[in-house]
């Protein structure tokens, strides 16, 4: 698209529709390639992040593909595939680009949203261990992974978790790896920051407890939208040349609304989850990593528990979860008849088919809704074999939306990741989907933007592009040499730690 006014002068050139990780990150990046561009964002809630981008409802990992064991499936002949754990290990590198680029701009602080916490993936049972060999193996060719830690002695895993290692069977076979350069990341507060800055800028406008009711594209290619105010009342039509639809699990009923072609057949899965949060400071002080294990089988990759020290406003905590569980609201604060009102007769066949492959994921979410408190504390002694139940609290994560799309052969699949719909004029977006989402967001809108917005390719914006992702245009995961400079400055910049990235320098 163009970034035309339209005839109206009030009407925005560009609306955001929910106020997140993703709309700020497009909205910042829109107004540094184009300061003249008006852009409205519109929020269903009375305050920004308040879903999928806020701390207790997001797993603040900054995942890098280090310790989330999903991201490197193992093969039928018993390899361990690496092309995804390397996409999005790329990704968060970007991030870190423009995050970086935020902080020289004095848009963000570092401290107050990243902080370096080891990545760490700890497996047990001869089988897993083996597993996790392989990965670290396959993972330890490629220069993005490079100082990665393997071992399979206790004394030295105690030395890194002692928490998950104090009272653990002597005889249990146990293996774990560790990256120094693992981060945690507190996106409800990188998000507002990014909505301070926009709302400073001329011609950006932020309407909280405005909820979007429908949209519909007109004769002269624009877009008009039905906005409602949640505390008047009172609606109106917004005009538009460029619609960015980010509201988590709001996206899919808003894109179906769109009647784009390109948003036909696809559906939503809801999961929701739980977190048991430590109520003991001194429990809290002495675990220093996020640690993955493995998923249960049939389980969706938001559940893939983990052991995660996270800085929350300032204050270290320790979570561990998430809990899974099923929901037929698209949001933390949806309606129960998101699911059912989002089935149409163009995604039923996709749905009903990606219901009937995914039978044991189903039984899985029976199961752990039925979890009494006594099973989430033995889930949690797989991990911390002294836990005590009175130590910890049971709190509310996010809810997730699965993207399920077509597919020629199975009829309908369930997507484990996130999924971009673009109109084929580029006059209109939608994020579908969950993980690794926030961390990659960067990628995400860059992306978007070269799909949907002609000027992109213009030298100007090029240029820009270059200026705010020094890496734009070239790849990290080829480059290792670039990629070495580029995680050192990006490392310097964001505060972190930089002890381990002399070898790669060197190398």
């Amino acid at each position: 698209m163009n970034t035309k006014k339209s005839s109206k002068t009030s009407s925005p050139d560009v609306v955001l529709i929910g106020a997140g990780i993703m709309s700020a990150t497009l909205g910042v990046l829109l107004k540094k390639l184009s300061p003249s561009i008006s852009i409205s964002i519109f929020e269903r809630l009375d305050r920004v992040t308040a879903e999928s981008s806020d701390a207790w409802n997001n797993a603040g990992t900054g995942h890098s593909a280090f310790c989330e064991l999903n991201y490197t499936p193992q093969l039928e002949d018993g390899s361990v595939e690496t092309k995804k754990a390397i996409k999005i290990a790329e990704s968060f590198e970007v991030s870190k680009e423009f995050w970086a680029y935020l902080v020289e701009n004095g848009i963000v602080e570092p401290d107050t949203f990243i902080h370096n916490i080891p990545h760490m993936s700890f497996v047990w049972g001869s089988e897993n261990v083996d597993y996790l060999h392989k990965r670290f193996t396959a993972l330890t060719r490629h220069h993005l992974f490079r100082g990665m830690e393997y071992t399979e002695d206790k004394n030295e895993i105690s030395s890194w978790i002692p928490l998950v290692m104090n009272g653990r069977n002597p005889d249990e076979k146990v293996a774990a790896t560790r990256m120094e350069l693992g981060t945690d990341v507190n996106f409800g507060t990188l998000t507002r920051s990014m909505f301070d800055f926009l709302e400073k800028q001329e011609g950006v406008n932020l309407y909280l407890n405005h909820e979007v009711d429908d949209l519909k594209r007109n004769r002269e290619g624009a877009w008009t939208i039905d906005v409602k105010d949640r505390e008047t009342g009172k609606s109106r039509k917004i005009q538009t040349w460029f619609v960015f639809i980010g509201a988590g699990g709001g996206s899919l009923p808003l894109l179906e609304k769109s009647g784009i072609p390109e948003g036909k057949g696809f559906g939503g899965f809801p999961v929701s989850g739980q977190w048991l949060v430590c109520n003991k400071p001194e429990i809290v002080e002495k675990h220093q990593a996020k640690v993955y294990g493995k998923a249960s089988v049939g389980s969706p990759p938001m559940s893939v528990p983990h052991l995660d020290t996270r800085m929350i406003d300032g204050k270290k905590a320790l979570l561990f979860g998430p809990y899974a569980g099923f929901s037929t609201k698209f949001l933390k604060n949806g309606s129960y008849l998101d699911l059912p009102l989002s089935i149409k007769l163009n995604n039923i066949k996709p749905m009903l088919a990606a219901g009937i492959h995914n039978i044991p994921l189903t039984k899985y979410l029976i199961d752990q809704v039925r979890q009494s408190p006594q099973d989430r504390l033995e889930a949690l002694k797989d991990y911390l074999p002294d836990a005590r139940l009175e130590d910890w609290d049971l709190e509310k994560a996010g809810q997730r939306v699965q993207v399920i799309k077509k597919d020629k052969k199975e009829g309908g699949v369930l997507e484990f990741g996130t999924e971009m719909v673009t109109a084929s004029d580029g006059s209109l977006a939608a994020l579908l989907g969950a993980s690794p989402g926030a961390s990659t967001s960067v990628s995400i809108m860059l992306d978007l933007i070269q799909r949907c917005f002609k000027d992109a390719k213009s030298p100007e914006w090029q240029a820009q592009f270059k200026k705010i992702i020094p890496s734009f245009g070239r790849s990290l995961a080829t480059d290792a040499n670039f990629a070495a400079i580029t995680r050192a400055r990006t490392t310097e910049v964001l505060q972190l730690n930089a002890s381990h990235l002399e070898e790669e320098l060197t190398a």
